[in-house]
């Protein structure tokens, strides 16, 4: 006869289990979540379960307290990273315990807040709150952003959005009040083959995308020059970069075809969508007229991949003053990676990161937290109930 395994219920449990899953983006999480409706089931918690388009992948809505909107929501994502190609010096998917430091993928980034979460939950129900407390897990925040999207759609639909949320990100415990957005662009440049012997008859796709480049590396230095600025980010305004570029196919071919990747992250006040109008202007104006000119069908054509929406949270908001009173911190602080924080704001949800771990921490071959840090972010989310709930 099978013995059931012992349900978890301390953090470090529960990081256990959670971290030997792979939930790397690419992969259902569907097992996973199975396990923490299972930990929610054995509680008598109730929750929503929103899956994507295809069905392989799920976020949960679980409430704690009065079913019905306001309170104060906990979020994480529990998609991580791939570990291909790093240097681990262990199963990346086997808790290990070395001096204090707990490795896994995962445990930073960011499973380690999230088995906080689910280990507080009896201690949740034990304070009779007055007002909801909402967990949020969502999927895919490393790539698309899609499970904090389908989140957002389905509290819509069930009317039971939370007004106040903090993302446990990794930072120290530190309030992170702002963060950039950003704006993926893939671009792509169709041309007209000729042989190379004769470059006036054909369209060179390579050279009118390198003029393109160009121009996006000039942008980068005038934003640097010139800005806007806001304090706090480092650096301190916009920037603009290709990443990724190809095209032809081989020496004596007049190229018909190239294309690059670029991106904006952007202060939370600055629109990315205004220096993308002001890249497809100067295209519009300086290159693709000679290549039309020859072919009307040659050109410019632009995809938005990924937009992910900056956020900003006053320092005098009740949140920012209850956050930083419960975590003990004075500081604030600005960072320029992006998190799901923009998309709750965006939606109306007054949004605060701070969370256990360090980012330097996170997407590395052992990656791992400090045993303290978790043990210091169990003290802070039981204290932020407490302080707004009860």
């Amino acid at each position: 006869m099978q013995t059931k395994r012992a349900t978890p219920r301390t953090t470090l449990a529960l990081l256990d289990r959670l971290v030997a899953f792979d939930s790397t983006s690419r992969n259902s999480n569907l097992e996973m979540i199975k396990f923490i409706r299972d930990y929610l089931d054995d509680l008598g918690v109730f929750y929503r379960v929103a899956t994507d388009a295809s069905g392989r992948k799920a976020a949960l809505h679980a409430i704690v307290g009065p079913r019905q909107p306001g309170g104060l929501a906990l979020s994480g994502h529990v998609d991580t990273v791939p570990v291909d190609g790093q240097a681990w010096t262990g199963d990346p998917f086997t808790l290990r315990h070395q001096g204090g430091r707990l490795m896994a993928r995962g445990s930073c980034d960011m499973k380690g807040f999230v088995a906080s979460c689910l280990a507080a939950v009896p201690d949740f129900q034990a304070l009779g709150l007055l007002r909801p407390l909402h967990l949020l897990i969502s999927y895919d925040e490393e790539t698309d952003c899609g499970g904090v999207k389908r989140l957002i759609r389905d509290l819509d639909e069930s009317g039971l959005r939370p007004s106040l949320c903090v993302i446990g990100e990794p930072s120290g415990l530190q309030p992170i009040l702002a963060h950039k957005g950003k704006l993926n662009l893939n671009v792509t440049v169709r041309g007209l083959i000729g042989h190379s012997s004769d470059p006036a008859k054909g369209v060179n796709a390579v050279h009118a995308a390198a003029e393109a480049i160009a121009f996006v590396a000039a942008e980068a230095r005038r934003l640097a020059a010139e800005g806007p600025f806001e304090d706090g980010f480092e650096p301190p305004h916009t920037t603009i970069h290709v990443g990724t570029m190809q095209g032809g196919s081989i020496l004596n071919i007049i190229p018909d075809h190239a294309a690059f990747t670029m991106e904006w992250r952007h202060i939370p006040r600055d629109s990315p969508y205004r220096h993308m109008d002001r890249l497809r202007s100067r295209i519009a104006e300086t290159i693709e007229p000679a290549m039309k000119a020859m072919r009307p069908e040659c050109g410019f054509f632009y995809e938005v991949c990924l937009e992910m929406p900056g956020m900003e949270l006053a320092e005098d908001h009740a949140l920012t003053v209850a956050v930083k009173q419960v975590s003990g911190s004075n500081a604030t602080g600005k960072v320029s990676y992006g998190t799901e924080g923009g998309f709750f704001e965006r939606a109306g949800i007054a949004t605060i990161i701070c969370g256990p771990g360090h980012i330097a921490q996170a997407h590395q071959p052992d990656e791992w937290i400090a045993e303290t840090e978790l043990h210091a972010c169990d003290r802070f989310i039981r204290g932020m109930a407490d302080r707004l709930l009860v």
